[in-house]
């Protein structure tokens, strides 16, 4: 593997294995110690992925992804000791490709950077993707989503969770298959953080259209298919 690696976390010991580590599978890297220092060399210099430690002195993880997004579309890794769903759901909001939780293994760091440089690859197959499931509408070259010709706002990951399951409609998909394939990785926690999506999805679309696009299969998952008004 090769690249420029940026990470930022305020305990050294960590963030002396994780660089040595990273050094060792041929990355180049450089590692700050809080917040505000993590952010000014994000802006400042060209990395290929950012490993953000969530909390930090200075300034905590999750403003500093928020304010990278805001210029920057740098895959993010982010590290925290909270096992927490909403946690979770927060990073991913705010524009995380992914999420870890201390303390963890190096090499499942490593496939999660690896599977991270994988995407772009897949992403820019589907650029100029046009896919329907009744009024509903996603344009992957715009990156919109429209029910009816009406604009639906969605969050990232709200929009990559629901491509997936109209790329797949009428297919009942696991929770397990849907984190691999959305979230791009094998996932190592609960599956909690797919129902709060699921959730963020209902309200959106079948709540706010009052139509029914997402089904539950009890002991699988969910499947997405044609609206059946009310």
């Amino acid at each position: 593997m090769q690249g420029r690696i940026l990470i930022v976390e305020d305990d050294p010991k960590i963030a002396r294995f994780v660089e040595l580590e990273l050094k060792h599978e041929g990355f180049e890297v450089d590692k700050v110690h809080d917040g505000r220092m993590g952010l000014e060399a994000a802006m400042d210099a060209d990395y290929s992925l950012i490993v953000l430690d969530i909390m930090l002195p200075g300034l905590n993880g999750m403003e500093v992804c928020r304010r990278i997004r805001q210029k920057s579309d740098v895959p993010i890794i982010m590290l925290t000791a909270k096992d927490d769903t909403m946690d979770k759901v927060m990073g991913l909001d705010l524009g995380a490709d992914d999420y870890i939780t201390k303390p963890f293994a190096i090499e499942e760091l490593l496939a999660r950077i690896r599977r991270v440089f994988r995407r772009p690859a897949t992403a820019a197959a589907v650029a100029h993707e046009k896919v329907t499931c009744g009024k509903l509408t996603i344009d992957a070259s715009e990156h919109a989503v429209y029910f009816d010709e009406e604009t639906v706002e969605l969050t990232k990951k709200e929009y990559d969770l629901l491509l997936y399951l109209v790329k797949n409609k009428g297919i009942a998909l696991s929770r397990d298959k849907i984190l691999d394939e959305v979230w791009g990785y094998d996932y190592y926690g609960d599956t909690n953080v797919v129902d709060v999506y699921i959730r963020y999805l209902r309200t959106k679309l079948d709540n706010a259209y009052e139509v029914k696009l997402i089904h539950t299969i009890r002991g699988v998952g969910y499947l997405i298919k044609e609206e059946i008004d009310g």
